[in-house]
């Protein structure tokens, strides 16, 4: 009885490997509210699963450390991260590739905005007025959010952030950092400006309350990297496939959601200077 019993399951498990194993999954760092993710994410799944001819599935994550760490743990074989969190996944998983970015990630902004009782108002450069106000971040992980704002803080006062703010924080996502400094539990912050712009066009923003004061020098931004070794679980030339199929992404409605004009190559390279300055200011060795 015992062996027909173990016979069952391991017929079981053998029927239901393989349909696991064709399951391509993605994720992507939670730098908007979750009911925008998903929708946006939802619809990459289902495109890519009528590309690739495979089941795809998207799974949310909580934080962008847990992005990384699903990326490195293979839960998931796709993910859209930032400049910052993909360079940490690509270092903990030697072979895999940055395929493609957005047109607009090759020239991307942080905006630095301020609660109106600040006085602030907008500057070609980083007003030394906000030294000793309290400040916001978004993400710890966050390339726009954290890393440049950060970068620029100390490339302006010589300190850390720190020792110029009287209070720091960290909001966990820009959509987040938008409503705290609107309310002005934090009197500046620093957001994607991406985001912003999405949530002013939605009329989501009370522009009487906070406005941006600053916009940093581009940067290189957000990508799809996928694992070195994806050929091997799903068949030769797939990574190529998934390259071709972000490539020819072309829904306007789908594009808008992310918000971006075209997917365009990326490389590992394109991300040089994103690691350096995180090396600088000792985000990672």
């Amino acid at each position: 009885m015992l062996k027909q019993i173990r016979r069952a399951l391991l017929l079981s498990l053998a029927l239901v490997a393989p349909v696991m194993a064709d399951t391509f999954v993605f994720t992507a760092i939670p730098d908007n509210d979750e009911t925008r993710l998903r929708e946006r994410f939802q619809s990459v799944a289902d495109y890519l699963s009528e590309q690739l001819d495979v089941d795809v599935r998207y799974v949310p994550v909580k934080s962008y450390a847990a992005a990384v760490s699903a990326f490195r743990n293979n839960q998931v074989q796709l993910a859209w991260f930032g400049g910052l969190s993909g360079v940490q996944a690509r270092q903990l998983v030697p072979g895999s590739e940055a395929i493609a970015q957005g047109k607009e990630d090759t020239q991307f902004i942080t905006y630095f905005i301020a609660h109106k009782s600040t006085g602030l108002e907008h500057s070609d450069t980083l007003p030394k007025a906000i030294k000793g106000m309290t400040f916001t971040f978004g993400s710890k992980g966050s390339t726009s959010g954290r890393l440049m704002p950060e970068y620029y803080i100390r490339q302006t006062f010589g300190e850390a952030p720190e020792d110029v703010f009287s209070r720091v924080g960290f909001s966990g996502n820009h959509s987040r950092t938008i409503r705290l400094v609107e309310s002005g539990t934090y009197q500046v912050g620093a957001v994607n400006y991406a985001v912003w712009n999405s949530e002013l066009d939605a009329g989501k923003i009370d522009t009487d309350a906070v406005k941006v004061i600053w916009e940093t020098p581009s940067y290189q931004d957000y990508q799809w990297t996928i694992r070195g070794d994806v050929n091997e679980r799903f068949g030769e030339g797939f990574k190529e496939k998934v390259k071709q199929a972000l490539l020819n992404m072309d829904d306007p409605e789908l594009l808008k959601k992310f918000p971006r004009s075209a997917f365009i190559p990326a490389s590992n390279s394109d991300y040089d200077s994103i690691r350096e300055t995180a090396k600088q200011i000792g985000i990672i060795d």
